[in-house]
Parts: structure tokens; C-alpha cells; sequence
């Protein structure tokens, strides 16, 4: 018997395994969240399918997503890069990355942990939503705005608030499985921080 899923999701395993598996747990661990915000930003445009599937080749590119290592990339990296099949050959958005890492170094360097950091938009507990359609769900809200413009103010890019809603969907600052869902229903604790 087939479970059913987010409306959202496609027949591709890759999909339904992150749908399953990843989208809409919490995260905590500082890393994963940065890395996660700049894979959601190289998504603008794209499908999530586009980038998830060069998600190996992002962590291969950019140093497993260390933002010390990606900080002192220069120019010669952004060419490099530009080069690289495996990921998304836009100068902008390769960009990014580097202005994000720079960006979370400079919120840690405040004695503020990017993790708790990026929480306090949600109050350090993830929204719990009772969404029975796809299309109820926003695109944006309140607290991805703020997020969206405090990111911007500390020199992040691709950063703008439905990327934000994206990532805070991702990393489980929300759950927005829908309440047919089979990973909204079988067990509401796994979405609790």
C-alpha cells in the first residue's frame, strides 16, 4: 500500500527519500543549517530537485560547507568553479556562498551561535502547522521576513523571505507536511525541537 505523501512530492526517489527523511525535521547542528541556507538560495529559478541533486557536488565544491575554507575563497576559486558541471555555474549565486560564509563567521565572532542564531526567529520552537492542502501553504511569512531581512543587513545573498520559508521548512523551524501526510501523522514528535 502506497503512503501518501506531500502533495508537493514526485515519483523520483530522490524526492520522495528527502521528503521521507530530511524535509521538515529540525536541525540544530550550526553547519548543516548554513549549508542548507546556501543550497536553498542556489535553488532560486530551480527546482529543489535541480540542486538535490547536485548536492554532493556543492559539498564537494565548497569544502563540505566549512565557512572558515569558503571565507578566503578568491576570485580565482569563483572561476574555478564557474567551470564545475557539477553545480549550478552561476557567478551570482557562487558568490553567495562566500558572502554567506563571511556572514555566518561574522555572527559567531559575536559569541552568537549560528544555530541559536537562526532559531530565534521561530522562538527556539518549531510551528507546528495543520495545513490539509498544498495550496494553504504561504510562500512567505512573518518570521521569514525578518529573517530574510536580518540575513540581508549581515551581507547574505539569495537570503530574500521565500527562500527563507523555504529553508525554515527544510531545516524544521516549520512543519508544513500537509495533515494526510504519512510523515505528518505517524509521528509529530520528529518535527518537535
Amino acid at each position: 500500500m502506497q503512503q501518501t505523501r506531500c502533495a508537493w512530492v514526485s515519483q523520483d526517489l530522490i524526492y520522495q527519500d528527502y521528503h521521507d527523511n530530511v524535509w521538515g525535521r529540525p536541525v540544530k547542528d550550526k553547519y548543516e543549517l548554513f549549508a542548507k541556507l546556501c543550497l536553498d538560495g542556489q535553488q532560486a529559478g530551480l527546482s529543489w530537485l535541480t540542486i538535490l541533486k547536485k548536492q554532493h557536488n556543492y559539498y564537494q565544491a565548497f569544502h563540505n560547507f566549512d565557512p572558515l575554507l569558503i571565507s578566503v575563497m578568491t576570485e580565482d576559486d569563483v572561476e574555478r568553479l564557474m567551470q564545475n558541471k557539477g553545480i549550478v555555474r552561476n557567478r551570482l549565486k557562487i558568490n553567495a556562498i562566500i558572502k554567506n560564509a563571511r556572514g555566518f563567521l561574522e555572527i559567531e565572532r559575536e559569541g552568537i551561535s549560528f544555530a541559536d542564531y537562526i532559531w530565534s526567529f521561530v522562538k527556539d520552537e518549531p510551528i507546528i502547522n495543520t495545513w490539509i492542502d498544498k495550496n494553504e501553504v504561504p510562500n512567505t511569512t512573518n518570521e521569514s521576513d525578518a529573517m530574510s531581512k536580518a540575513l540581508k543587513k549581515r551581507g547574505f545573498s539569495f537570503v530574500g523571505s521565500t527562500i527563507c520559508y523555504a529553508f525554515m521548512q527544510a531545516v524544521g523551524l516549520v512543519n508544513d507536511h500537509t495533515t494526510d501526510c504519512f510523515c505528518y501523522l505517524t509521528n509529530p514528535n520528529a518535527f518537535k525541537a
